[in-house]
């Protein structure tokens, strides 16, 4: 066997062949071992290995949990991990990428390094695309995980879920609260619920709040479509601004009266839109503007800028859809709706203006994350993909791991044939239609690939005309993907998808349902008699990954199958690159509109545009992640001072720090002139604090005090600051009291200056590109100015904190009396967090008194800040 591999895998992957093909031989050794014991004396023996892993070598950990994990999957779930899945395990084990076709078993494969990671108190985090394949498969590969002593939970868009066993030792899922989830030893959900759940983490006012543990081992499914695809769009936790709806709607009217190519011209590549000089007239005309380029006018322009996009760039059944009188947003790679996703900016509101729907509040950003930078906090992260060397580069490159080929249990006899191109996309669609008749008639399975919404809804159109009976599998009905592709394998079915909709099901020839399991084989016989799954795709994507996708539906463990693409000239994809030079050779060589071109050289050119539209892509994911890895610098240092605060563990020490720094700055800003008398530095300082303080710091005149070096009157001050500070928290019943609403009302200023902060940062990022006109490097200018934005929000922060802690007070010892926060810096208007629970008079109250918010002290500033 090992010798086969070394024959099958690329050169590049020799290195881990030989690292690994002695695991291998050894764990294939354990399997007659394993097979005669009981269930519970294997189960037995499972729980003896978490015992081990301080004795055991690593090595011998591998082998033993992987012959575990596969003699339990042979028993409860009838699946025995081939040498090729033993191979894809190893190599998630070490933290790479395994790239594995479709149908060769990548769930199966997930269990052999969680169990092994989980037993190593490892939290074991397995990523999916979608709500549906989290629940299916921790409920799957939970009959496995539950025989072996592990415990599995999975979250949902608004609710998580706990496996558990019932008294038949079924598996059922209970609801239960993420906290608890996240306690299990593995935990299945998408990328954003873990994304999400990490910057709730770092908003929360208790530490008792967190829900996410550590952050140990990730294995992502679908890791392309995770690391590369939605890499362009960061998470941001957002809440409300107070725009009008009628702004939207003024500039979606002007944008109207501008003409495409006359006023306002677009790039494609980079989807941005450019006035010309009399659309520039026309808008100043129109808003009555001297200037529109002028300071005070960038607010209007940004508006104009968002409603042509609006009106020329995104386009509906395509981009997004209106549902319920929302405007849903399309995700361009998969064709799922994105509900509750929304384009930032602005740009949302324009698109709904355009659509005359309900105009929702534009965002403020709360907390934010690029994918690329919470991932890269996983102290392992692997992945797993049909499809990854297109993008290895890349995947090592931002993120550390190396994608690793695993070959196929079984030789792939898949045939790919030569693309037909067409000049007109009609007679392209007429073409697709023919086939799929000659095809259908004989009653072969069909999978059609398209672009978008809209196309696979023309093609059904034109299906129906041809009286096909078919399925259609786009955005609109997600919800039922999974059974639909399920079934896309049985004779005579024909069923058109968008993109890659339905990932994460294997299409099986003869379908899914093998409870006849003799009509099933015959239909299945049948089937492979007539060469398997047909794949059409009718355009080439942007991305390679995505064709390769669509082709490798058909072929799976062995199976025949064949693909072929039907492209025309007017596909984007060839209108933006090097569509002209082949149209004009098709011109010049009298081709009519409805006979194909099947040549290798076109091929090879449509495959070049790819190569430089992945290229671009790559560009703007880098471009990206460099400029977040600044604010990412900013973020570790906001989120590291605020879970200080909120351990409580420290938080005089960490007051002391704060004034220390505090007071050095605030001496540094003074001027203090040489001759200036005793008096005057005096009232001086004591003016200058009740500036920045709302309170006098000396309380009397020091005759020593003309004649104090800067470090000295620094410390002077900073004893008499926490002279304050110790005699405001002795007025309190208890210490642990004071420093829980000093925590409280810290965590709230750091909260204000950080969302301002990144208000700050996104339009630094936004106007940072002109700077490239000015022959400066638009990356070193963000980090400098980004610097400057940031030492202001720390300088904020901290006499916003020391300024809170020299106010909080009693005015006795009574616990029931009010706090006094006369002068004190708390924002007085707090952003409210996303999907977080709004504080009730009767709930706990958060400073960590221990009483109801209506009992508390300070509950009337809790609730009313």
């Amino acid at each position: 066997m090992t010798n086969l591999i070394k024959k099958i895998f690329p050169d590049n992957n020799e290195k881990f062949i030989n690292k690994n093909s002695h695991l291998l031989i050894k764990i294939n050794e354990q399997e007659s071992q394993l097979i005669n014991l009981s269930d519970e004396e294997l189960s037995k023996y499972s729980q003896s290995l978490s015992s081990l892993k301080n004795t055991s070598t690593n090595e011998e950990l591998i082998v033993k949990s992987f012959s575990i994990a596969r003699e339990a999957s042979k028993r409860f779930l009838g699946m025995r991990h081939f040498d090729v899945q033993i191979l894809g395990g190893l190599a998630l084990n070490e933290g790479n990428i395994a790239e594995m076709k479709t149908g060769e078993g990548k769930t199966l494969v997930a269990t052999l390094p969680s169990y092994l990671n989980a037993i190593s108190n490892n939290k074991v985090h397995i990523v999916t695309v979608n709500d549906y394949l989290a629940k299916r498969d921790a409920i799957w590969m939970g009959q496995v995980y539950s025989f072996l002593g592990l415990s599995v939970g999975y979250l949902q868009n608004n609710s998580s879920y706990k496996l558990t066993t019932d008294q038949n030792n079924n598996i059922t899922s209970i609801a239960s609260e993420r906290k608890e989830i996240y306690e299990c030893d593995i935990v299945y959900g998408t990328n954003s619920e873990f994304g999400f759940d990490y910057l709730r983490d770092n908003m929360v006012y208790e530490q008792s709040q967190k829900v996410q543990k550590t952050l140990d081992f990730a294995i992502i499914d679908e890791v392309d479509n995770i690391l590369i695809d939605e890499a362009r769009t960061p998470l941001i936790i957002s809440g409300s601004s107070n725009q009008q709806s009628n702004d939207y709607l003024t500039f979606a009217n002007l944008s109207n009266r501008l003409i495409l190519n006359s006023d306002f011209e677009i790039d494609e590549k980079s989807k941005s839109v450019y006035l010309t000089e009399e659309g520039i007239s026309k808008a100043e005309s129109a808003l009555k503007l001297s200037n529109l380029y002028d300071t005070e006018n960038v607010k209007s322009l940004h508006f104009l800028e968002n409603s042509l996009k609006a009106k020329a760039i995104f386009e509906k059944n395509k981009d997004y859809v209106v549902n319920d009188n929302k405007v849903i947003l399309v995700d361009e790679f998969t064709g799922r709706l994105m509900p509750g996703r929304r384009y930032s900016d602005g740009l949302h509101q324009a698109i709904e203006a355009k659509e005359k729907v309900t105009i929702q509040s534009e965002s403020i950003t709360q907390a934010t994350i690029t994918l690329q930078n919470y991932f890269r906090m996983y102290t392992k992260l692997s992945g797993m993909t049909g499809t990854a060397t297109t993008e290895a580069e890349e995947l090592l490159k931002i993120y550390g791991i190396e994608v690793i080929s695993i070959p196929t249990n079984k030789l792939n006899i898949r045939k790919d044939f030569t693309d037909f191109v067409f000049k007109t996309e009609k007679s392209k669609y007429k073409a697709v239609i023919q086939d799929v008749k000659n095809t259908h008639a004989k009653g072969r399975p069909i999978l059609i690939g398209t672009a978008s919404i809209e196309k696979s809804e023309h093609l059904s159109k034109l299906l129906k005309n041809a009286k096909i009976t078919h399925q259609v599998l786009n955005a609109k009905n997600h919800e039922k993907e999974a059974m639909i592709i399920a079934e896309a394998g049985k004779i005579n079915a024909v069923t058109v998808a968008t993109n890659m909709a339905g990932r994460g099901t294997d299409i099986i020839l003869g379908g899914s349902d093998t409870t006849e399991m003799d009509i099933w084989q015959n239909q299945h016989n049948e089937i492979i008699n007539l060469k398997g799954l047909y794949v059409i795709g009718t355009e080439r994507h942007e991305a390679r990954r995505i064709d390769n996708q669509l082709r490798g539906r058909s072929g799976r463990q062995g199976d025949p199958g064949s693909t072929r693409f039907y492209v025309s000239l007017e596909d984007e994809l060839m209108t933006r690159f090097g569509g002209e030079k082949i149209k004009n050779f098709m011109e010049w060589a009298g081709i009519e509109d409805d006979i194909p071109i099947e040549n290798k050289m076109i091929t090879k050119t449509i495959e070049n545009a790819q190569v430089k539209i992945e290229s671009y892509n790559f560009d703007i994911r880098k471009h990206l992640v460099q400029f977040d890895d600044v604010t990412n610098t900013q973020r570790d240092i906001i989120y590291k001072l605020r879970k200080n605060l909120i351990e409580k563990d420290n938080i005089s020490k960490i007051i002391e720090s704060l004034a220390e720094q505090t007071i050095q700055k605030f001496i540094s800003d003074i001027q203090i002139d040489e001759d200036k008398s005793v008096i005057n530095l005096f009232e001086l300082i004591n003016q200058e604090f009740t500036n920045k303080f709302g309170m006098e710091i000396l309380s009397s005149n020091n005759t020593e005090l003309e004649k104090m070096k800067s470090d000295e009157l620094e410390a002077l001050i900073f004893d008499k600051l926490m002279n304050v500070y110790n005699e405001n928290k002795n007025s309190f019943p208890s210490e642990d009291h004071y420093l829980s609403i000093i925590s409280s009302f810290s965590i709230r200023i750091i909260d204000y200056y950080w969302i301002n902060h990144l208000t700050s940062i996104e339009n630094l990022r936004q106007g940072i590109g002109l700077q490239s006109y000015a022959q400066k490097d638009p990356l070193m200018t963000f980090k400098k100015e980004s610097l400057v934005l940031f030492e202001d929000l720390i300088e904020n922060i901290h006499f916003g904190i020391i300024k809170n802690v020299l106010h909080t007070t009693t005015s006795d010892n009574n616990p029931n009396q009010s706090i006094n926060l006369k002068n004190s810096s708390i924002p007085a208007k707090l952003h409210s967090h996303n999907n977080t629970k709004k504080l009730k008079r009767n709930d706990p109250c958060p400073c960590g008194c221990g009483l109801k918010i209506k009992k508390c002290p300070n509950g009337q500033l809790i609730l009313n800040p």
